[in-house]
């Protein structure tokens, strides 16, 4: 079990670079009031005779340590800025080997805010708090041992304010990590209801106006003014006394009235009490950033905790030798595979024991009804998920002893939910490929059906598509996503329901685009619509997880069983026709 600091490694030399400097910074200001003390004094007695030497290394003190502190938060502020880099880009690394199942179980929304929010918040931690940290320690430490040094009846005046300072917002920080881990859950569901008001606004307005997800919304505000009205009534009065103590003024009231009793007995001289006062009217002030300091550490951990539970989920396995295919084949044997972890324990199995071989430069069609897996089988080809039973084979070789870099060079995907990079059109057709050339690209596009939308767009192919590609047509966004597929040209090629939201004047381009696309390639597709594979090789009809029939199409008519009947319904769905019935 990695420590929690642990993260902040890669920078660490950096850090305690960054809080030996703030430190000094606070031992050179120590110095200059010391130093301006000195000069007081050297005045006192000698009036006529400005004491040059001590002003000038008071000044050169006070440049040092101003210095010093602007060198400190520029070396933390770089080494936050390279553990963000550092972290971001293991992160990323990292769930590029992690199942995919395992990544949506977690949820996209949590990674997002793990890797954005997070690690923010230890590049805040690390660039502002680290200097402030050494300066709250060295400060107070130094500034003791010198009042200690000059007089310690005074240093003991200064002491006692201290303490009792520190000993109030000891009251006002109990249970503080209890009450700290109620506002972050509390904040982040106000921000959890916000991004859902806010993303879910077309549903909102067409079914609810707004008065279930903004009830939540307030639900979420109502909860979190409770755990800042409970925490500010547990530590209001104590936090607020503690600031008042550890103010300067009460330190210099104390050291004012016992400077002046002992000057009045003879046994403190004046030059003495000046230093003291000069130095010890800060002390108590200098320990009041740990009180926010304690807060931002408790924060870092917590972010600190979500980065090593993401970089704690399991990878999938990689083969120690690589093997490459082949042939362009795709086999199933004896597959089972269930979304839960104990899935294959509890019997809880999205496919059972599914063994089927498709063919070199065939079209092998997935058919049944909703949740019968064949979305399932079309995504544990790439291995988004490793099999619980049974193997997947890719060109005679089984999907586990090929890298991630060898079975996507085989494979290529056409998934209906379509995705495009917040980029222009010409480099979302080039994902995967970045070298490819403008005329690679406008080819592709072309067999795609999607060059004359394109070329009918403002700036063309350097056209920007929006988050998501929300700025074009679910149609233009698929025939991107198959301008994509065409561009990157591997022998197998897996569909999954390409068509399903497409209109019929948008399905016509999208059948054409994807008989390019299908052309001497080894076809998975998945499929509601049975029209569209009358002519596959074979069409495998699935129920419940299990491979219940095989065959071609007039074979399986022919046969009355679960394949006849979705054609059956089929029919009739073409024949059907809303009717009106007259009133009279």
């Amino acid at each position: 079990m990695n420590k929690p600091w642990d993260i902040m490694r890669p920078v660490q030399g950096e850090i305690r670079f960054a809080m030996l400097l703030a430190g000094t910074s606070a031992m050179f200001g120590l110095a200059s009031i010391a130093l301006l003390a000195l000069v007081l004094g050297q005045l006192i007695q000698h009036p006529h005779v400005w004491p040059w030497q001590p002003m000038t290394t008071a000044v050169a003190c006070l440049a040092a340590s101003l210095l010093l502190r602007l060198s400190a938060f520029n070396q933390s502020h770089y080494a936050a800025f390279r553990l963000e880099t550092i972290l971001r880009t293991d992160m990323a690394q990292y769930l590029a080997q992690v199942s995919l199942g395992d990544i949506q179980q977690y949820g996209a929304g949590a990674l997002a805010k793990v890797m954005q929010d997070d690690i923010k918040a230890l590049h805040l931690f690390v660039a502002d708090s680290t200097p402030l940290y050494a300066r709250a320690i060295v400060a107070p430490l130094c500034t003791l041992l010198i009042l200690v040094w000059l007089d310690w009846r005074l240093a003991s005046g200064a002491v006692a304010v201290l303490l009792l300072g520190l000993g109030v917002l000891g009251l006002a920080m109990r249970d503080a990590n209890s009450m700290q881990r109620r506002y972050n859950t509390a904040r982040e569901c106000v921000s959890a209801a916000i991004v859902e008001y806010v993303q879910a606004m077309p549903v909102v307005r067409t079914f609810d106006t707004g008065h279930v997800t903004f009830s939540r919304y307030q639900q979420a505000l109502e909860s979190y003014r409770n755990v800042l009205t409970d925490w500010y009534q547990q530590a209001g009065f104590a936090a607020r006394y503690s600031f008042a103590v550890l103010n300067p003024l009460p330190t210099l009231i104390v050291l004012l009235g016992l400077g002046s009793w002992l000057t009045t007995q003879g046994t403190l001289n004046f030059a003495t009490w000046t230093a003291v006062l000069l130095l010890g009217a800060g002390m108590a002030e200098s320990v009041m950033p740990l009180m926010a300091l304690h807060h931002l550490v408790a924060r870092a951990k917590l972010s600190i905790g979500r980065i090593q539970q993401v970089m704690a989920l399991p990878v999938l396995p990689t083969p120690v030798q690589t093997c490459l295919p082949t042939s362009t084949t795709v086999d199933f044997e004896d597959v089972s595979f269930g979304y839960g972890t104990d899935a294959l324990c509890d019997g809880e199995l999205a496919l059972r024991d599914v063994t089927f071989h498709a063919a070199p430069a065939s079209v092998t069609a997935l058919v049944g009804s909703s949740g019968a897996g064949k979305t399932t089988i079309a995504r544990l080809i790439p291995r988004f998920w490793d099999v619980d039973a049974g193997c997947i084979r890719v060109g005679g070789v089984n999907v586990r002893d090929m890298t991630t870099e060898t079975l996507m060079a085989q494979v290529a995907f056409v998934f209906q939910e379509t995705f495009l990079l917040a980029d222009s059109i010409a480099n979302n057709i080039r994902l995967g490929m970045p070298e490819a050339t403008m005329d690679e690209v406008v080819a592709a596009a072309r067999a795609a059906q999607a060059h004359s939308f394109i070329q009918n767009l403002p700036e063309g192919y350097a056209t920007p598509v929006g988050e998501r590609g929300g700025l074009l047509s679910g149609g233009q966004r698929q025939r991107i996503t198959i301008a994509r597929a065409i561009l990157q040209n591997r022998p197998i090629l897996v569909l999954d329901e390409p068509t399903a939201f497409a209109d019929p004047e948008n399905e016509a381009a999208l059948m054409k685009a994807l008989s390019a696309l299908m052309r001497s390639k080894t076809v998975i597709m998945v499929t509601h619509r049975l029209a569209s594979i009358r002519t596959a090789d074979q069409i495998l009809v699935f129920e419940r997880g299990q491979l219940v029939e095989s065959g071609q199409h007039d074979q399986l008519v022919t046969q009355d069983g679960v394949y006849a009947r979705l054609w059956n319904r089929h029919e009739q769905a073409q024949h059907w026709a809303l009717k009106r019935e007259n009133n009279r």
